[in-house]
């Protein structure tokens, strides 16, 4: 393995990880799965890596992996994750604890968003992670215009679900 690729991987991925996180906030609920989720989109991440031409943003590229490899996880029935071999390459970063004390105050938005279906609990993500539209639309392979109604479709959902 190329050790220029392995480092720049572990440096990107460590100072990226709070994206995987919050990817495996959404699409979990319990700290075990979470820690399940975040290995398994670490892994699918690292075997794509080589093909990373850097034709988008790594962040990006990094939203794509982790929300493909979550929604497919989560939508499969009995919702166990896989476990593969790998090298120890993912061990060489450090992980770390996502404090859940700090984000208190949105726990009730992560209860709504909960209840959306998994395309539109990824355009959430994205529009609070301030991407723009057009990040939007390239990461979720969906056009502008269709972001921006669904978004606001989805607007009015939460809406709902957090004032009956």
């Amino acid at each position: 393995m190329n050790k220029s690729l392995e480092q720049d991987f572990i440096q990107l991925l460590d100072k990226n990880q709070n994206l995987i996180h919050k990817v495996c906030r959404l699409y979990t609920s319990d700290d075990f799965s979470h820690k399940d989720l975040f290995q398994e989109i670490s892994i699918q991440l690292w075997n794509a890596f080589p093909k990373f031409r850097g034709d988008s943003k790594f962040t990006t590229w990094a939203y794509r992996v982790a929300l493909n490899t979550a929604i497919s996880l989560y939508r499969k029935k009995d919702k166990s994750v896989n476990t593969i071999v790998f090298d120890n390459t993912i061990h060489k970063f450090e992980y770390s604890d996502y404090n859940y004390e700090e984000e208190e105050q949105l726990k009730l938005m992560y209860k709504a968003v909960h209840q959306l279906n998994d395309i539109e609990k990824a355009l959430v993500f994205m529009y609070l992670e301030d991407k723009n539209y057009e990040e939007i639309s390239e990461t979720l392979g969906i056009s502008e215009i269709n972001a921006r109604v669904k978004m606001n479709r989805i607007k009015s959902k939460l809406k709902k679900i957090l004032n009956p």
